[in-house]
């Protein structure tokens, strides 16, 4: 989560780096909208990592889901099926309830 946290902080400041030569005429319209699609891409990938990773506890398990609830919160967005898959997997060293 840290290294997402971070990945966003540098989008940020590339989208504004970006956006500043642009206002400038330093760069044409195609090489900003490629710059802002390498970015978003990056940004896309720390997602996936956050989405990807199996929490070993349940502490582990609510970070993520906390973490996973407020970027949904900030940027308005929604799980696809797989990503809500993920969210609801059970930790790994979790012991299996036994009924006896």
């Amino acid at each position: 989560m840290d290294r997402h946290i971070a990945a966003q902080l540098a989008t940020m400041d590339a989208v504004r780096t970006w956006d500043e030569r642009r206002a400038t005429g330093e760069v044409t319209n195609v090489t900003y909208a490629n710059r802002l699609l390498g970015v978003a891409r990056d940004e896309e990938a720390g997602w996936m990592a956050i989405v990807d990773c199996r929490p070993r506890s349940d502490r582990e398990s609510r970070l993520k889901l906390t973490y996973m609830a407020a970027y949904l919160m900030a940027t308005r967005g929604t799980l696809t099926a797989d990503e809500l898959r993920s969210a609801l997997e059970a930790p790994r060293d979790r012991p299996n309830a036994s009924i006896s």
